[in-house]
């Protein structure tokens, strides 16, 4: 029997305001990647309402009665703008995809996810954490570093200028990205080695889908060899000969070993971070052999043809409509069982 399912979300528009960054929008939904998951989710039977994420969302769900949302709002403004949506959800108590609150507003900051996962004994690229430009050092880390507005995501503030070689070039970075993004700036080692990426599904023992490889030795044309903001934009959409489609390779190019460690790390920090339902985790293999989580993604992208996830659960033989109706009844048997888990702890106070 189907379900009545809203689709929240924030529409991506293009940047009109001399005053805003060209990925100021980056992280929202184009209107190809709304309409491919409602029709995902109808085609599983559902009916869908789509709900955009801004201030009438209280007074729609106050007006319309749904049994579950499928979230992939990214929220407006805030350094815990992801969890916005959620604690609207928890409060009104609707059922929602992914993960709550606290993980969300976790994820988003950088530097606090790595203190995490430095306690969890997870190998991430040291880092400092600046709140202004003022007091700017390389903490005694060797070059090259890398600089990053610390609460954004989908590589937003991230250029080629975001890799540093020296003392001048990093003071120069940071004032830049300061300016532009106004907020804690992270600046941690670049690892260089293997760019990966890992799609897990599932709760209670979730399963890591074929690691992703990101092949960037195809960019040269462009000079860009990292996850930049301008390679994940437009990497799909540009002719070749611009050096902006890195090669993508799923399963990764990795020995038994490597996919072993790879796998058991990423694992780890999506159970850390308190991820539910799905995830992506970015790791940057080392040369030394050493899997780096450069961050956690509790709300990966869904686009249908330019998104890591999609195209990681097709290498596994999920359609599209598979992976979305996969998480809905994820974070459907995962509402259950609470419920149950909690009419059980009830009956023992009984």
């Amino acid at each position: 029997m189907g379900l009545k399912v809203a689709l929240i979300y924030n529409l991506k528009r293009d940047v009109k305001n001399n005053d805003l960054p060209l990925d100021y929008y980056s992280e929202f939904d184009s209107k190809e990647t709304i309409r491919s998951i409602a029709g995902a989710l109808r085609s599983g039977g559902h009916e869908v309402f789509l709900v955009e994420a801004d201030k009438g969302i209280l007074n729609w769900f106050q007006n319309n009665k749904v049994n579950v949302v499928f979230n992939i709002a990214e929220g407006l403004y805030g350094e815990s703008r992801e969890s916005r949506v959620p604690a609207i959800l928890d409060f009104l108590d609707i059922p929602y995809t992914g993960s709550g609150v606290l993980t969300l507003g976790l994820a988003l900051n950088k530097a606090l996810t790595k203190k995490l996962l430095e306690q969890a004994k997870i190998p991430t690229p040291k880092y400092k954490l600046f709140k202004t430009p003022n007091d700017v050092s390389d903490f005694g880390r060797r070059y090259p570093l890398i600089v990053k507005p610390n609460s954004e995501g989908s590589a937003k503030g991230i250029s080629i200028s975001s890799v540093v070689w020296n003392k001048a070039e990093l003071i120069r970075e940071v004032e830049r990205t300061y300016k532009v993004y106004n907020q804690e700036i992270l600046v941690e080692e670049f690892i260089e080695g293997k760019e990966l990426t890992v799609g897990i599904l599932g709760n209670g023992s979730p399963f890591v889908l074929p690691i992703l490889e990101i092949d960037f030795s195809s960019c040269k044309p462009s000079g860009e060899y990292f996850y930049t903001w301008k390679v994940k934009e437009y990497e799909k959409e540009v002719e070749e000969s611009l050096g902006l489609t890195p090669i993508w390779h799923c399963p990764a190019r990795l020995s038994e070993e490597e996919s072993r460690k790879v796998t058991d790390v990423a694992l780890k920090a999506h159970s850390v971070i308190g991820c539910v339902d799905f995830s992506r985790v970015d790791i940057r293999l080392s040369n030394e052999g050493i899997p780096y989580v450069l961050e956690v993604n509790p709300l990966p992208g869904l686009d249908p043809k330019d998104s890591n996830l999609p195209y990681i659960a097709k290498c596994a033989g999920l359609s599209y409509a598979d992976l979305i109706n996969k998480i809905l009844e994820l974070a459907l048997e995962r509402r259950k069982l609470k419920a149950r888990d909690l009419a059980l702890e009830e009956r023992s106070v009984h």
